[in-house]
């Protein structure tokens, strides 16, 4: 599943080429950066993410 908006990060990164693996490293950076954010959430009892959690 695709976590981020390819038209919305290119958008992001005018003059920048990006090459075939990009969006799939960074599909996988998130859903690691989304993974730890959850724990920590659930480690102080809450089902709220903050920022904090990031």
């Amino acid at each position: 599943m695709a976590l981020v908006v390819k038209s919305a990060v290119k958008a992001q990164l005018k003059g920048f080429r990006v090459g075939g693996d990009f969006f799939a490293a960074l599909d996988k950076q998130i859903a690691e950066t989304l993974k730890t954010a959850m724990a920590r959430a659930k480690a102080n009892g809450r089902k709220t993410l903050r920022a904090a959690d990031l």
